[in-house]
């Protein structure tokens, strides 16, 4: 059986053109070769197939029987072989149907996608998202097998292999209904203590920090409702007097549309750098590339 590696694919260029023209001075012109290299490709080829391939007629070189069989599936694969070499970088917003799949918090879908999609529905109206949750231990090998093509949040664990871009810098306050009675710019630790709290959990994420700040901060307080995740809180603050400590993001997505009011928090909780990741493979993809570009032109700040 005979291995495409024991076969230097000039001379299949060579056959196809000499399939095509009949005329090894034909081919020599068109490669910028001369007669004599041509024969001695064609010489070469023989060999290696065991068959003359072309006959001297005196309408040309004629193909053999066993080339013209040849010739087809080596024109399909020279042809499949072209296009490929000529892939281009480009991407298309206006009529790519792409899915990015992005890897972030439910707080992050909150601040994030409803802008992304408002004008993803301008730029690129076919192209589609996919928020994606991954294990930190999973995220690395599923960015770099591109089972997810970004990463936004506070992800230290990113490091070797990767590259991220700063988009912002969060902060934490205080949130809780506009009418609540420790909502007053005297806000203090006393009040904060004081208050009835619901403390999100949100394992896995740059916020599970916070708890530990707390208790670093000499600042302990009993939580009436605990939750897993940020997605619930709007509603159940807008209802009743529980406070929470979230990010500003959250609580600029959702104060108005909730009737909430966030408060400086009162104890110096450390800033939460908020960044843009992508695996080193996907660097040059113009997809990538494109959606990553959008991103910062509309979240980053400073």
């Amino acid at each position: 059986m005979r291995k495409l590696s024991e076969i230097d694919t000039n001379l299949l260029v060579v056959f196809d053109l000499l399939y095509r023209h009949r005329n090894t001075q034909r081919v020599a012109d068109h490669l910028g070769l001369t007669q004599p290299a041509v024969s001695h490709a064609l010489k070469r080829l023989r060999t290696l197939l065991d068959d003359e391939l072309f006959e001297r007629t005196s309408q040309g070189l004629m193909p053999t029987p066993y080339a013209t069989r040849l010739h087809e599936p080596v024109a399909q694969g020279l042809a499949g072989l072209q296009d490929a070499l000529n892939l281009t970088h480009d991407f298309d917003p206006a009529t790519s149907q792409r899915t990015f799949h992005i890897a972030m918090s439910d707080i992050g879908e909150i601040y994030f996608l409803p802008r992304l999609m408002s004008r993803l529905a301008e730029l690129a109206p076919l192209v589609s998202l996919a928020s994606v949750r991954s294990d930190l231990r999973d995220m690395k090998q599923d960015m770099e097998e591109g089972r997810i093509d970004l990463a936004v949040g506070l992800i230290p664990q990113l490091d070797a292999g990767f590259y991220q871009q700063r988009l912002f810098v969060q902060h934490y306050v205080c949130l809780m209904r506009e009418d609540h009675p420790l909502a007053t710019e005297s806000f203090s630790m006393e009040d904060f203590v004081s208050a009835q709290h619901l403390v999100v959990e949100a394992k896995g994420t740059g916020h599970g920090q916070v708890e530990e700040w707390l208790a670093k901060g000499g600042v302990t307080r009993p939580a009436r409702l605990q939750l897993p995740h940020f997605v619930a809180v709007p509603y159940i603050i807008s209802g009743t007097d529980l406070v929470v400590t979230v990010t500003d993001k959250l609580a600029e997505a959702t104060a108005d549309r909730f009737g909430l009011c966030a408060i400086p928090h009162p104890l110096a909780l450390p800033e939460v750098p908020i960044n843009l990741f992508w695996h080193r493979r996907f660097h040059q993809d113009a997809g990538n590339r494109w959606l990553r570009r959008l991103i910062h032109e509309m979240f980053a700040e400073g």
